[in-house]
């Protein structure tokens, strides 16, 4: 049993569902007015703007499969489900919804108490993304008729909301200790990597700890060009992306994780780029604008291969989508089929 779900309106769903919608709203928009303090005062997650509004429009992309998932009648008993292992899926959700509660209030108390902080925004973040997946399948049981949903299509129900509920802890700065070692690693490791390049093509260089001296001066490897923060917009891009154009959770994966490699490998070219440039025109054409005779000026050189390792992650990306995305079986059928018209 089905029903259109153009024909469904709000006043189908029993008010146990519209509940929870209300209070996911509300711990929401909590959630946003405390992560846009990182996102005014940070560069590396002023992304974070983008972040509720890509949230939305994943759930609108998917309204049809979530609807379809909430008035769709399996005819399976109690027992079938049973069987299958529901009482451990309830167990686990009921569980991460008391977790998620407790680090929410915590983090919600710690925000409001004192001023804006990594622990809190990641508890609240941590929170919401528990309450959220675990309030999906626990109030996923029956469907707007009141009729039982299978164990297998609550955790589809509970999935389709992976994005909308995880997206969070990426517009959310770390734990400030677990922050400064990342960017210390990465800082270190652009370093190195850039003077081994440099040293082995033959150029002049000498590395002083984070800072490269060159003939015309010198170029500090500062925390900006650690990759944190194209990282972290690499990974956003990266998540949305996988979340929309991939249907398989193991193609999810493999994209986000070449969202990191990609924003790795094209930090490590803007980085040795830069020293080049620095080598060749001094240490301060660095911070010298680009100016383009139609747009005109575009802004300093340091600025714009910034911008550049943005770009060139996300074609990297959009060109894996159709890889991935391939069906093998299809495209053989598809040549057996005309093979055998001919």
């Amino acid at each position: 049993m089905s029903q259109n779900s153009d024909k469904i309106s709000i006043k189908d769903f029993p008010k146990s569902f519209i509940s929870v919608i209300v209070l996911i709203i509300f711990l929401a928009v909590f959630m946003i007015w405390d992560q846009s303090y990182w996102w005014e005062s940070r560069d590396e997650y002023s992304f974070g703007y983008l972040v509720p509004l890509f949230a939305l429009y994943v759930i609108y992309d998917r309204k049809e499969l979530i609807l379809s998932l909430l008035t769709k009648v399996d005819g399976s008993s109690s027992a079938d489900q049973k069987a299958n292992g529901l009482w451990i899926c309830n167990f686990i959700a009921l569980s991460g919804f008391i977790a998620g509660v407790f680090l929410y209030l915590v983090g919600g108390l710690l925000r409001v108490a004192t001023m804006p902080q990594n622990p809190a925004t990641l508890a609240i973040s941590m929170g919401f993304a528990l309450m959220l997946l675990s309030s999906v399948f626990i109030f996923s049981s029956e469907t707007i008729y009141e009729e039982k949903i299978v164990l297998k299509n609550r955790l589809k129900l509970t999935f389709l909301f992976l994005f909308p509920a995880l997206i969070w802890l990426i517009s959310a700065p770390l734990v400030s200790v677990l922050e400064t070692k990342i960017r210390v690693f990465l800082l270190t490791q652009v370093t190195i990597i850039v003077f081994t390049l440099m040293d082995f093509l033959g150029f002049e260089i000498e590395r002083q700890g984070n800072v490269l001296v060159l003939p015309k001066g010198v170029v500090g490897v500062e925390e900006a060009c650690s990759g944190i923060r194209s990282l972290t917009a690499c990974l956003f891009a990266g998540s949305f992306l996988a979340s929309v154009y991939l249907s398989k959770f193991w193609k999810k994966i493999v994209l986000v994780l070449m969202a990191m490699v990609f924003a790795v490998l094209t930090n490590l070219f803007r980085s040795g780029f830069l020293t080049l440039w620095a080598y060749f025109y001094g240490s301060e054409a660095i911070n010298d604008h680009w100016v383009l005779p139609i747009i005109g000026d575009i802004g300093s050189v340091h600025d714009v291969m910034g911008m550049a390792v943005l770009l060139l992650t996300t074609i990297g990306l959009l060109c894996l989508l159709p890889i991935l995305n391939f069906d093998l079986n299809k495209f053989l059928n598809k040549l057996a089929d005309t093979d055998s018209s001919k």
